[in-house]
Formats: C-alpha cells, structure tokens, sequence
C-alpha cells in the first residue's frame, strides 16, 4: 500500500512520473483506489483515482521487472514526488550534499546506480495440519541449502583482491548450520505451526536482541552477517532473485540501502567506481572488504537511496564522508583536482610502506596493525606493518552457539604466529561481555545487565569463568612456540586483577608442564591501559608488567564519559582533551621510568594530526588500522623527531580540545607543508566518523 504524503497529491506532474517510470521496466503497473483499478500507463487513467494527500493506493505490477519497478515506485512516493513543503516541485538536477562514514579512502565523479537490496517482505501464513509442517520445513531446509550452494559460488569465484576475506565466506556457512538460525527456525515451524519465512524472522529478532547493547562495534557489526545470511535463505524462500552486480556493464557509483560480503566478491572494479550505503559501519565485513578493492565507499547515509535517483552524477569522497549530488561545474572541477592531489599523494605513500618508519633525523618509530581476523594478516603485512600490535579474538567466540575449543584457538592462533614471525603478534585475551556471546545452551548462566560495559565484561569475566578462561590461555600458550607472541589482558582496572590474572596463567603454564606440551615460558605479559584507574596506578603497574599498550579507544569513552556511537553526546568525544593528552603522558612517563614498553594501540594512532601530538608525548611504537600504515610511515619518515618534539613543548598546558587541535594544525602546516596545505587527507579522528 502506497501513501500519498505529498501536499498537491498525484496531479499532472505526479502522475507524468509515474508514467515515465512505467515506460522504463518489462512490467505493467496498475493501481488501485478503494474499488476502482487503472493501468499505470496513461496519465489521464492515473489522474481520475482523484488522490489528494493522505490518499492510499494499492499497487500491483506483473512482470520480469517487478521488484525493480516496485522499489522505485516506493521511491518516488516517498519522496513525495520531488515536491517541496510549500506545494512547489524542485528542479530536477538540484546540487544537494550528503554526509556519511567513509571506510574507504579515495575520490571519484560518476553516475549513480541503484541496487534493489530491500528486505524481503514476508508475510505471516498458519500452519492447518502436520504434513503442512512437514511440507515447510522442507521449504526451509531447501532454501538453506541453497544458500549455501550460492555462498560456496562466491567463494570460487571470489577475487583475488579479496581472497584474503574468503574467511568471511567460511563464517557464513556456519551461520547457516548454527542452532540459533537453523534449529530455531525449523523448532518455531513445528511449535508455533507458522510459515518458514515467519520463522526465520523471529529467530533472527531472538539474536538482534542478544546484540542489542553490544558495546563494541567490532563485535556488534557481526548481525550484519547474520542478516545478510537470513536475507539470502529469505530470497529462496520466496524466490525472489536479487539485482546482481556481476550484469553492471558500464562505470557506475553503486547505491544501495545495504551490501553483503558476497556483493563485494562480484564486484568488477572496471565498472563499479564507488560504493554508497543507507547502513553499515566502519568495522561491518563489507566494509572491510570492500577497501582491499581500493574503491571510495561511504556508508551510513541513513537516506541515500531516497534521495539519490538513477543517474544522477555524483562525487564521493572517500576521504571525508561527503557525498554531492549533481555538482556544479565548478565543484566537478574542484574535485577533479582533488582527486588528483590525492592519488599523487597516495602513489608516493604507497612507494614507503615497505620501508622502515624512521624519522629524518635517524629515530625508528615502529608500525604495526589492529586486526580482528586471521584474514587481514597478509593485508597488514603487504601494506607494511611490522607486526601485529593488537589481535582482537573475540570473533571465534562470537558464530557459534558455544565456546570454541582448545584446538579451534590453538589452529587460528598458531596460523597467525607463523605468518608474522619472525616480528611480532600483541594477542589480546577475550575482551566480550558476558551477555554478548551467542549461547543459546550455555553452561553459563548471568542475568541481564542494565549497563554491560561497565559490568561483567572483559578480564571481569575471564577471572569469573576460570575454564572458558584458561581454554583460551592454553591455546595461546600452546601456539607462542611457533612465532613471537605477546600476550595482553584487557581492562584491567587495578593491580590485584592483573597479579590475579597472572596466578591464572601461572596455573595453566605448570598444567602444561606436567603434560610435556611445549610452550614459550618467557612469553611477555602486558596490560592494554583503557581505564582510568589504570592510568592514576601506571606507576604501581609497571613494577609488574612486561609492557603497556595504551587502549585510547575505550580510554577516552570511559575518561569522559561519552558514548560516542549516541548521536545526542558523540560530539563530545573529544581525542584531544588536554585530560586524555594527560593520562597518556603520564602513562609513558610511568613506562619509561620502569624501562617498560609503552605503545598505542587507538584509532588515533592513524591520525595524522594526532600522530604528531603522540610522538611529541615520547611515544615511538603505535598500531593502526590497516589503510593507515603507509600514510604514517610517510609521514614519519619527513620529520626530525626533535624538531617536533622542540615544537609541541607545552601542549599539556592548553585548556581546551579546540585549542590543542588549532596549535597541532598550525605546527602540522609548518613541520609538512606539501601534506598539509592541500587538506587531501582526512586527519581528524572524531567521535562519530
């Protein structure tokens, strides 16, 4: 049903639109107003349903095109026709600029073209009789099977850009077979004697609200997965066959309300420019993968295909978020000149990512990477990390119904050591809260918390659940003999956590012992400062650690106390308030004085401002997101250490956030002026980007 919203109603311009779009489609439109039905070929047929605003309309398309003719129908209703408030219709070609995340660097000036990614619409059907049961649960298991048939297509043909990520195809066939969407599903059918789309739908709800406040966005961006899975078993099911990629045959700017892990392995990046998405976060697989392609892509758009129309020219800039829609020729020019700053830029970059971070005047920096899975390790390595600074791993707890084993850990974990070795890999124990691991028949019973990051989460629940903890340091353990692990725990709070958390270790190393398996028993062990507690005791703290790697992430959302993924407060998450510059001084004074290892391990450390504030405060090892590497590296390998750190004497006394940014620009622009000068690159990590 189709809502009439706009102030004149389907009028002569209105319905001219209508038309237009039904001559572009292999279907018919007919339309339908309380009993009278017309075809949706003929103005004068579609002008005497006599729509006002807040009529409703009925539509019914048949045809090859169906889906496609629909979803821009709805389009064209719901953007009221291009009509303004004031009962105006705007210019067609009106320049409007959009804003959203960008998890892929680079600019690019195309046209725009819609992918129909809409969720399937399922409708509820009860169940009369047990051979009707039996008869959809079969429908069920046929559309998961070929589902998983389509997925294992994809991995044949994935490319080799991407093939590092086949993991992320591998994690979606689990899904298909875990209990939660599987089981589930076929226990509702026969329980509730529904239909199998219905079904579905309500065990994917059951898991969205398992994730619900998941605290941290690596962890919770993995429901995309689980509704990029649903959506293709949802497909089969009403044989619904979605807009393929792989049919794009000119160079386009895909939009698209949302894009799987599979989208991004059809992708031919001959034709596809760029990427826009309504959804999605920096931290989502698509997102990830989708930078290997080296493809501008902005996600988070929130309305991009409402106001987006097929063909419309568009310039996405990969670099900032911002998205133009129907430039004036002057900006079309400014942004070509862009767009060639950058890929100057970029290509001079890319020649220093395999050399050495060191500064001009001879003091080596170390770079390394974040990293969330097995799969990014080439990626890390190949854009020139000399290690892994942080191995989150939390993922292998978070696809499967129940804890994975000892020899699960160990096989991912002694991959990972062989690969880097011989530099090194910072393994961080499991960071989660309790209330987030996908355990439908856990042992483990916790009740509900009102606010899980600051309850038991993280060492908090690893020192609670002693088995789930020690199976973890078993197989890291077990794995350090085949590279140079470091082994960190997280969100530790205070000294007596830590020397409890090393009595666990302790236990499981003499286990080990006494059982003749081979481990590194000089393994450093580390704690990822994020809290401020933390940072007050560093002093107390190094007495007893091997190293410190300062978590900015967390620590500046816990310092001031922001969450920065709610819009009402994200603009206070400020990396630069002279508090947060405070604690990470006092951090690497209180490392230094012990003769412990200080590095970072933040967003901020890829920030090209912020990298000139953290070397300023004596910090010389910091791990990035991937992408960032070689522009760090190039960039440290243009400045005199001492001449920065002669600059930036006093920062710790400016009293504001806004001052220190001014200060650091200012000083930016005259330690690098060819980076600088042109603003090409993004170089403000923000609470909401």
């Amino acid at each position: 049903m189709l809502k009439v919203i706009n102030e004149l109603g389907i009028h002569a311009h209105a319905a001219g639109q209508i038309v237009d779009l039904a001559g572009k489609y292999k279907a018919k439109l007919f339309l339908q107003k309380d009993s009278q039905e017309v075809g949706g070929s003929s103005i004068l047929s579609i002008l005497s349903l006599a729509c006002p605003k807040g009529s409703e309309v009925r539509a019914r398309i048949v045809g090859a095109d169906a889906k496609k003719f629909m979803g821009e129908l709805e389009r064209l209703f719901k953007n009221k026709f291009g009509e303004t408030e004031t009962g105006h219709y705007r210019p067609r070609k009106k320049r409007v600029k959009m804003r959203g995340f960008p998890v892929s660097p680079g600019i690019t000036i195309g046209k725009a073209h819609h992918l129909d990614r809409s969720r399937t619409t399922i409708v509820y059907s009860k169940l009369i009789n047990k051979k009707e049961v039996e008869r959809e649960i079969d429908r069920f298991k046929h559309a998961v099977d070929m589902a998983k048939e389509q997925i294992q297509k994809f991995k044949s043909n994935i490319p080799e850009q991407v093939k590092g990520y086949a993991f992320v195809l591998d994690t979606h066939l689990m899904i298909l077979d875990d209990s939660l969407i599987f089981d589930s599903t076929i226990q509702r059918i026969q329980r509730e004697k529904v239909n199998a789309g219905w079904a579905l739908k309500k065990s994917v709800s059951t898991i969205h609200q398992l994730f619900k406040k998941v605290e941290d966005e690596y962890i919770g961006r993995r429901m995309d997965d689980v509704d990029s899975v649903s959506e293709r078993v949802l497909n089969n099911l009403t044989g619904v066959d979605p807009d393929s990629l792989t049919e794009i045959q000119k160079e386009v700017i895909i939009v698209a309300h949302v894009l799987s892990p599979c989208d991004i392995v059809e992708i031919n990046v001959k034709h596809v420019m760029g990427i826009l998405t309504d959804v999605g976060g920096r931290t989502s697989h698509m997102a990830i993968m989708s930078e290997a392609l080296e493809i501008p892509v902005v996600v988070g758009l929130e309305s991009a295909t409402d106001i987006i129309v097929d063909g419309d020219l568009l310039i996405v800039d990969g670099n900032t978020g911002d998205i133009i829609i129907n430039p004036d020729p002057d900006t079309i020019i400014t942004y070509e000149d862009k767009k060639k700053q950058y890929y100057r830029y970029k290509s001079a970059i890319d020649r220093v990512r395999h050399l050495p971070a060191e500064t001009s005047d001879g003091h080596k920096i170390t770079i390394k990477a974040n990293i969330e899975f097995l799969g990014e390790t080439k990626a890390a390595i190949e854009n020139g990390a000399e290690g892994i600074g942080l191995y989150r791993t939390e993922y292998l707890y978070m696809i499967k119904n129940h804890f994975p084993d000892e020899q699960t850990l160990f096989d991912d974990y002694s991959q990972i050591a062989k690969m880097v070795a011989p530099n090194p890999v910072t393994i961080r124990t499991l960071d989660i809260a309790s209330d987030k691991i996908m355990t439908s028949d856990s042992e483990i019973g916790v009740s509900k918390e009102d606010n899980p990051a600051l309850g038991l989460r993280s060492i908090r629940f690893c020192l609670n659940e002693r088995n789930v903890f020690k199976t973890q340091l078993r197989a890291i353990l077990r794995a350090s003999v085949y590279g140079n692990f470091r082994l960190m725990f997280p969100m530790i709070s205070g000294l007596g956590q830590f020397l409890e958390a090393k009595r666990v270790l302790k236990s499981v190393m003499r286990s080990l012992e006494r059982e003749g398996i081979e481990y590194n028993r000089n393994i450093p062990i580390g704690i990822l400062i994020e809290i401020p507690s933390a940072t007050s005791i560093a002093d107390i703290l190094a007495k007893h650690a091997d190293f410190f790697s300062i978590g900015t992430n967390d620590l500046i959302q816990y310092a001031l106390a922001i969450d920065r993924d709610n819009e009402h407060v994200a603009h206070l998450y400020e990396p630069f308030h002279p508090a947060v510059l405070r604690m990470i001084h006092q951090v690497v004074t209180a490392g230094n004085n012990e003769g412990v290892d200080v590095s970072l391990c933040g967003e901020i450390a890829g920030d090209p401002l912020a990298i000139l504030i953290l070397l300023s405060l004596g910090l010389e090892e910091f791990s990035m997101n991937i992408g960032s590497i070689p522009l760090i590296k190039k960039m440290i390998r243009m400045l005199q250490l001492g001449e920065v750190r002669d600059n930036f004497k006093g920062i710790l006394n400016l009293p504001t956030s806004k001052k220190v940014e001014s200060f650091v620009l200012k000083k930016a622009q005259s330690l690098l002026p060819d980076m600088f000068k042109d603003d090409v690159f993004r170089y403000r990590t923000t609470g909401v980007g």
